[in-house]
């Protein structure tokens, strides 16, 4: 027992030394944490009393200590995230944080009280120094510095502004230096802090963290822009440009010296990714999306844009690392296997259709089978005549080339290549002109090159949505989910959901959601959930009448499909005093409560704020019944007087 003391008393003063090590807090609450952390320093002499002591520690005072010990722990958690966590959500989010602080400082204090001095044999002095920090805790209860009011509301003008929205460059240059967000490094751990809040989340980030993450984007461009050289020491100082963002690793924003592919399509620095797979993770740190492979593939073309544009701007190309690991789909091409997919090519241009077809329909098939038939296929050279058939009159060949280049697409690397030999705009035709079954493999197509950020943007100003949608109307069971899915994926990026609406969608995707066993509720609901979010989006919506069928599924649909529809309610009823009446006579109320007691982790989030908008509008309902109701009164009295008054006169 003497022994478990010792040990226990041990781990207190280790604890508070591990917070007395904890440095450089946030200055928007600075004082308050290194106040804390102080305080609680000055606890020591009474843990290394408590360890020497020979006399048997009562059972009660075992149980104070083991809660004071859980309490340190608390602490130190919160005072870690004051030091390295986001600065933007620690500005933004004050209020919660210092909620926290005020349960933890109580938490310290009750364990503390808890603790029967008298029966240990401990000096004056330090009985004299407990007695004074905790007299302290009594005296910091409610104590919080007044905020900084102007960056709380330069942050919350800017995080509310939309993706697209003008920002006045004072307010991010006021940002940038309050916030002391002016070097690359100062950025990074910014990044990196929001990044850490991603993964504590679970791999569902919420709409808050990601806002802020566009908040941070936004400051980082601003500050590049008005100071290139950024980063480099006083004396280096010389015309460096900004690194663009597709060459630096989302995970670090360091400029990538080994890129490679994870299979939702992001490019990481090889080392970075490869840290975070082995901490256990199985999602994509970018997208959130689950990772169907822990394969990383070597993203040549980019590493070769980097390389370039290193040269063109007399900068030093990163070296690769050494002790870099080899590529796990790097294959290779048996001899025979390479004579017989050159023949097949020489096919491919010898002019001749039959020809065309006969080797286009074989190389369908080979792609199909397996990724080192994919990679021989492309080293090959295979892609660039696959594109050009796309534009054959000869619907047989036109269906086998575009085929072949959605199997050829499932291997990473093959869709940069397939982007770069400038595929979309053939693939596009054919989504348009092509045969029925053709026209849903193109819109397969688009879904896998669409996985790579980059080339959202690529295929949305091709043209390629309003086809898709045009396809979801009139396609199969099949064609309608590839043309869903495709849709979905563009539309992640912002400048496609515009795009994506005023080619009519929204109706579309309303009769989808509505059609008696038409199996695309899933799929309509998870689009319009993407599409809420964007002012185009959310009025047309709106206006589509869908909040009843919103209200239904809530009631009665999948937990997935609870979820996305309580995500469009939720921007449906910002702001929209006449949804939020349509829903609540609907009875949402008493659906949203279930949600939240048995929904999803984000359809618990999503009715929590509902819940909230629909309770402050009935709470403005009533005050203005009041008001209204006062007014009435207030008028009657006054009829009442001038009547009195009239009688009055009569009678004098």
């Amino acid at each position: 027992m003497e022994e478990e003391n010792r040990t226990l008393n041990q781990k207190l003063i280790d604890v508070v030394n591990e917070i007395s090590a904890i440095s450089d807090y946030r200055w928007a609450i600075k004082k308050q944490y290194c106040n804390l952390a102080r305080r609680l320093k000055l606890l020591i002499p009474m843990f290394e009393e408590f360890k020497e002591s020979k006399d048997p520690i009562t059972e009660d005072n075992v149980k104070a200590l083991i809660s004071l010990k859980e309490a340190l722990e608390s602490t130190k958690e919160i005072l870690r995230f004051g030091s390295e966590g986001s600065k933007i959500f620690l500005v933004l989010e004050r209020e919660q944080m210092m909620n926290k602080f005020q349960e933890v400082t109580a938490q310290l204090e009750q364990a503390l009280s808890r603790i029967s001095y008298d029966k240990f044999d401990i000096s004056d002095e330090v009985k004299e120094q407990v007695e004074l920090v905790l007299s302290q805790f009594k005296r910091a209860k409610g104590r919080v510095d007044a905020p900084d009011v102007e960056l709380f509301e330069d942050l919350l003008s800017v995080y509310n502004r939309s993706g697209d929205a003008e920002i006045d460059p004072t307010i991010l240059r006021r940002l940038a230096e309050k916030l002391q967000l002016m070097s690359i490094a100062d950025l990074k751990q910014e990044s990196l802090a929001l990044h850490e809040m991603v993964v504590a989340s679970g791999g569902d980030p919420g709409e808050n963290i990601e806002k802020m993450s566009m908040l941070l984007k936004k400051i980082k461009d601003f500050v590049q822009t008005e100071d290139p050289d950024m980063g480099a020491p006083a004396n280096e100082k010389t015309e460096i440009p900004v690194i663009p963002d597709d060459f630096r690793c989302p995970i670090s924003l360091e400029l990538m010296k080994d890129p490679v592919i994870v299979s939702t399509g992001q490019t990481y620095e090889r080392a970075c990714i490869e840290k975070w797979l082995e901490a256990g993770h199985g999602t994509c740190p970018k997208t959130q999306q689950n990772l169907s492979s822990t394969v990383l593939t070597p993203n040549y073309v980019l590493r070769s844009l980097i390389a370039q544009w290193c040269e063109a701007n007399g900068i030093e190309p990163p070296k690769r690392p050494s002790n870099s690991r080899p590529s796990k789909t790097a294959s290779v091409c048996l001899p025979a296997e390479r004579a017989k997919i050159d023949i097949l090519l020489r096919k491919l241009t010898s002019g001749n259709i039959e020809d065309q077809c006969s080797a286009a329909g074989e190389l369908r098939l080979l792609a199909k089978r397996n990724t080192d038939n994919r990679v021989c296929i492309a080293e090959a050279g295979a892609i660039p005549l696959l594109v050009g058939l796309l534009l054959t009159t000869d619907p047989r060949t036109q269906e086998h080339a575009v085929t072949a280049l959605l199997n050829l697409s499932i291997c990473e690397d093959n869709k940069s290549s397939i982007i770069s030999s400038g595929a979309v705009p053939g693939i596009v035709h054919v989504l348009k002109k092509g045969s029925m079954e053709t026209r849903e493999n193109a819109a397969a197509t688009l879904f896998s090159l669409s996985v790579v950020d980059e080339n959202k943007v690529t295929i949305g100003a091709s043209g390629a949505i309003p086809a898709l949608v045009a396809l979801l109307n009139e396609g199969s069971q099949r064609g309608k989910k590839d043309a869903a899915t495709a849709l979905f994926n563009l539309c992640i990026y912002q400048g496609n959901k515009g795009r994506a609406v005023r080619a009519g969608v929204v109706s579309t995707l309303m009769r989808l959601l509505t059609e008696p066993g038409g199996g695309m509720v899933d799929e309509a609901l998870a689009v319009l959930a993407i599409l809420a979010s964007h002012p185009e989006g959310k009025m047309a919506i709106g206006a589509a009448a869908a909040v009843p069928v919103l209200v239904e599924v809530i009631g009665s649909g999948s937990p997935r499909n609870r979820e996305n529809a309580a995500a469009v309610l939720v921007h449906l009823c910002s702001g929209d005093p006449k949804h939020i009446a349509e829903a609540q006579e609907l009875g949402l109320m008493d659906l949203l409560l279930d949600l939240v007691q048995n929904g999803t982790d984000r359809g618990k989030r999503k009715a929590a704020q509902l819940l909230d908008r629909i309770s402050r509008f009935v709470e403005q309902q009533k005050q203005a019944q009041a008001q209204a109701e006062a007014q009435t009164r207030s008028q009657s009295q006054i009829h009442y007087s001038e009547s009195l008054s009239t009688a009055s006169a009569i009678d004098g």
